[in-house]
């Protein structure tokens, strides 16, 4: 099969599709970015996204793009709607949750596919939701199962943190495919959804879309369980669109800030598109604000295989 291969410079990095909701991968010496995938024609105001987007690269500027290695309605649960994702590895398999529509009981639902490959094709081993609505703690809110976030800690336990409106986490079992846990809150300031969890050193971040229109905030701590410090505004607006997923990831040495903006022709609030900026830390731990910019990152010389 030939894969055709982007090289873009400047941001936005993916600009023949519009794309959304980035999460990232780093695994044998290559970035792999899945995206979600706006559909929504010029003039139509509303989310219509239908499967995800999977592209790879080995110095963060030459984009390979994979097929779609999966759609919302792969989940024979799932009425539609292919929102924010994780995908994440354990030991060689490859494990990519979903918020989806749930056909049957009211709200969205957290799902999660598996591949032996970061490229898929990925199946619904489950064949059931992971989380649905009626397992919140009470929420009126049918759009609180969003935007996914796993951390597989130190000593291998698996957490995932999901939400809208309310940031929920539960411990994972080993097989990654059920719940370990019961269902419990953080309260973060602003909390609006897309959150994003990474471990560096010995601080946990939790990331964020701030308010709406979204920024991104985070907050830190020394415990998965908490307490969380809100450490204030990580990214500001991003240009011409309401909502923000934050990814962040090392590659080669580097840290790097993945995000969605507007910014492409006819591009908007449901009209998308991925960017990656550098991230940097301070001293403290602490990060530094992102400088969203136009020209992006430099490509980085292709590590030996």
């Amino acid at each position: 099969m030939n894969l055709e291969v982007h090289n873009i410079v400047g941001n936005p990095i993916i600009r023949h599709k519009y794309s959304c909701d980035p999460t990232a991968l780093v695994y044998n010496n290559t970035v792999y970015l899945y995206t979600g995938h706006d559909e929504a024609p010029p003039g139509t105001e509303d989310y219509v996204m239908n499967d995800w987007l999977c592209f790879s690269s080995k110095d963060m500027t030459d984009w390979m793009e994979h097929p779609s290695p999966l759609r919302a309605r792969d989940f024979s649960w799932a009425s539609g709607d292919a929102y924010a994702t994780k995908v994440i590895q354990r030991d060689g398999i490859f494990y990519w949750y979903v918020a989806v529509t749930h056909a049957s009981v009211d709200g969205k639902a957290i799902g999660v596919a598996v591949s032996e490959n970061p490229t898929g094709p990925f199946n619904d081993v489950r064949g059931s939701a992971l989380i649905t609505h009626d397992m919140l703690p009470f929420n009126s809110n049918e759009k609180a199962n969003l935007d996914p976030g796993i951390l597989i800690d130190d000593d291998g336990q698996a957490f995932i943190f999901w939400g809208n409106g309310t940031c929920y986490y539960a411990k994972l079992k080993d097989n990654m495919m059920e719940l370990d846990s019961d269902i419990k809150k953080i309260n973060l300031p602003g909390f609006e959804e897309g959150i994003h969890i990474h471990k560096r050193g010995e601080w946990y971040y939790l990331s964020y879309g701030f308010g709406m229109p979204e920024k991104v905030a985070y907050a830190m701590s020394k415990s998965i369980s908490g307490p969380w410090e809100f450490r204030g505004i990580l990214n500001e607006l991003a240009g011409n669109c309401q909502t923000n997923r934050p990814c962040i990831i090392e590659f080669n040495g580097r840290s790097y800030f993945i995000y969605h903006n507007g910014a492409l022709k006819n591009g908007g609030s449901h009209r998308r598109s991925v960017c990656i900026d550098y991230l940097y830390y301070n001293a403290d731990g602490t990060m530094k604000r992102v400088l969203m910019t136009s020209e992006g990152v430099a490509t980085i010389a292709c590590p030996k295989e």
